[in-house]
């Protein structure tokens, strides 16, 4: 028989806010970053950084995503906060929406 640990009232109340603080904080939206044909890496790594504060390598690892995939996830957080940077991504020609997550 495998013993597993048991979590008193006190621990489960605290696992649970933990919980809603993790989906508060993180928001129920993200942005999406779809592929086409006319942006280049470049492009879409400098509007990765610029817009949405990803370093270097993590610009270049969503945008080979979203060619190999189609698409990325490319910032989470709550709608007010990502709709502008969505905005300027889509005013730079990227191809983005603000989606629930």
């Amino acid at each position: 028989m495998k013993c597993r640990p048991t979590l008193n009232t006190q621990e489960e109340t605290l696992v649970e806010e933990d919980v809603a603080l993790d989906e508060a904080v993180s928001g129920g939206w993200h942005i999406v970053l779809y592929n086409d044909d006319h942006n280049t890496f470049d492009h879409v790594i400098d509007c990765l950084m610029a817009y949405c504060g990803h370093e270097v390598l993590q610009a270049e690892q969503c945008a080979i995503i979203v060619h190999t995939k189609g698409k990325c996830s490319i910032k989470n957080g709550d709608y007010d906060e990502l709709e502008p940077i969505c905005t300027a991504l889509q005013e730079r020609d990227l191809t983005a929406e603000v989606e629930p997550a």
